[in-house]
């Protein structure tokens, strides 16, 4: 499987939220059709710590993530790495393309000089969470999260 991380395309954003719709705990806040996505593009494109990134299998986009640099003032000034939005294709699963992107997730954000990558993923992934700790991701901190009306 030859695979190359890049940087998607704004052509790509209704292949990218369909992928999310298609998945069965998110579907239900999705929707593909949603000129929303446009803009949260543009927003990430535009922005230069925000990365929105695709796995390119044998020129088809197969996966997707983000990953966002985010600097703080807390363990001495570090810059952390954050990975959002992990989905792999279906006709691509159990094949080693989400370790493949995770890592290559964690090189960059090691590469740009973060000192953690840090992740969430819905506590119903039971799978998934296996899968993260089988990258070394430890369970150290509660996240919470509070949906905000209107939004």
């Amino acid at each position: 499987m030859a695979v190359i991380f890049r940087d998607a395309r704004r052509d790509e954003v209704p292949w990218i939220a369909a992928l999310f719709a298609a998945d069965p705990i998110s579907a239900d806040r999705e929707e593909p059709s949603d000129d929303a996505y446009f803009a949260a593009f543009d927003d990430i494109a535009g922005d230069p710590r925000n990365r929105l990134i695709v796995a390119d299998v044998d020129g088809q986009v197969a996966g997707t993530l983000q990953l966002t640099l985010i600097p703080g003032l807390t363990r001495h000034g570090m810059l952390r790495g954050q990975i959002e939005g992990v989905h792999v294709a279906d006709g691509q699963r159990g094949q080693g393309l989400g370790r493949a992107m995770v890592s290559w997730a964690i090189e960059e954000a090691r590469r740009a000089g973060c000192g953690l990558v840090q992740l969430t993923s819905d506590k119903r992934r039971a799978e998934t969470m296996r899968f993260y700790r089988s990258l070394g991701f430890e369970a150290t901190h509660e996240g919470l999260k509070l949906s905000l009306p209107g939004s």
